[in-house]
């Protein structure tokens, strides 16, 4: 039995900063939530890199279709644990996921590297 990390207390601060690619990323990817693309895609450069579940994904057409297919491959919650940025362009949040895919809990950091205003490349890992 895994004993779960409370929430840290500066999350709800730090996201009150994010930059707004990071916020439109979180908000169309929300559980439960049919992205819209023309509100996603933009907060990604054309060329953009997310790399999931050991599989890299580039540029807008790839992105879309990776986040179509995770969208519904699982119905999962999610709650933002920490969120911290790291220096002007690298910022790293902790969702810690509750659902149906394998192990059922998970806790997985994104790490976010921008350039300019857009998501220039994404990692998610546990």
């Amino acid at each position: 039995m895994t004993i779960p990390t409370p929430p840290d207390p500066t999350v709800a601060e730090t996201i009150k900063h994010l930059p707004h690619a990071i916020t439109a990323y979180l908000r169309e990817t929300q559980p439960g939530r049919k992205a819209n693309f023309h509100d996603l895609l933009p907060a990604f450069a054309e060329d953009a890199t997310v790399l999931d579940d050991g599989n890299t994904y580039t540029g807008h057409d790839e992105i879309r279709h990776w986040r179509e297919t995770a969208a519904s491959e699982y119905t999962y919650t999610e709650e933002l644990t920490h969120a911290e940025k790291l220096d002007d362009t690298h910022w790293v949040l902790t969702h810690h996921l509750e659902g149906n895919f394998p192990g059922g809990e998970v806790d997985l950091i994104y790490r976010f590297t921008l350039t300019g205003d857009v998501i220039q490349s994404l990692e998610i890992a546990p």
